[in-house]
């Protein structure tokens, strides 16, 4: 998969650095969507890692889950995990 946008399908974003992060932090999409409070997929993770376009309220998800499992540290804003602004 190419890790830049695709011209040709503007709803591939390319590999989103949240992918790097998890796998840094060595973190599976259960262990996100466990760690979620809020409705999460599997699938929704899966679409946020591989930059399939989100929309905002879903990037918003995936952001919480991912300052849940960060515990107390600095949180996670849009721009670490994401390369794009969800619609």
């Amino acid at each position: 998969m190419s890790s830049t946008p695709n011209e040709e399908n503007p709803m591939e974003q390319g590999t989103q650095p949240l992918d790097a992060v998890m796998e840094e932090m060595k973190l599976s999409n259960h262990d996100l969507v466990e760690a979620s409070k809020q409705q999460l997929t599997h699938k929704t993770v899966a679409k946020a890692r591989k930059g399939r376009q989100l929309t905002k309220r879903s990037q918003r998800k995936v952001i919480d889950a991912m300052n849940e499992r960060r515990g107390g540290r600095e949180p996670y804003q849009l721009g670490d995990l994401f390369t794009y602004r969800g619609r």
